[in-house]
């Protein structure tokens, strides 16, 4: 069964996911305002002083991580240059290091993950997912992670149709 993928690019699901990100974001963002607006004036000693410093950084954090998934929701993600990456949909299999093989699904934004497939989802612009960008099976393709470098070997590709 296909999901529905609107015109921005995202499917249903990725859109009700975002969607109720963005609610609790903004649930959140009215609560801490509150708070925000209170500590002006209350700040009593270096402790206070700190906290209120932490809750309004967090509200720009917020304030940030708000716009970027109001822009996601109103124009999906954002073009690549149309190098360097997968497209959003396409299967790749490979066998890590440790023998273990693995099909991950390429997604655009990480927001597109399917809940409980975290180990099995690829961001296209992740280190991985660049570097398997325009390899073939047979590959063995080296990324760098926070970790050093590594190595997988690509076993399948297939595209969205």
């Amino acid at each position: 069964m296909s999901e529905e993928v609107e015109s921005t690019g995202l499917s249903d699901k990725s859109r009700e996911r975002i969607t109720a990100e963005l609610d609790r974001l903004r649930e959140r963002r009215e609560r801490l305002e509150v708070e925000v607006r209170n500590d002006r004036g209350a700040v009593s000693d270096h402790a206070d002083a700190a906290d209120a410093i932490q809750r309004a950084d967090e509200l720009a954090g917020l304030d940030e991580r708000i716009i970027e998934l109001d822009r996601l929701l109103r124009t999906g993600p954002s073009p690549s240059n149309g190098t360097g990456t997968l497209p959003g949909g396409t299967e790749v299999t490979v066998r890590f290091d440790d023998g273990s093989v693995v099909t991950m699904h390429v997604i655009s934004v990480v927001e597109e993950t399917p809940v409980g497939r975290e180990a099995e989802t690829l961001t296209a612009g992740s280190p991985l997912g660049m570097a398997l960008s325009g390899r073939k099976p047979g590959d063995k393709v080296t990324y760098t992670t926070p970790q050093g470098e590594s190595q997988v070997e690509l076993l399948d590709v297939k595209y969205p149709t």
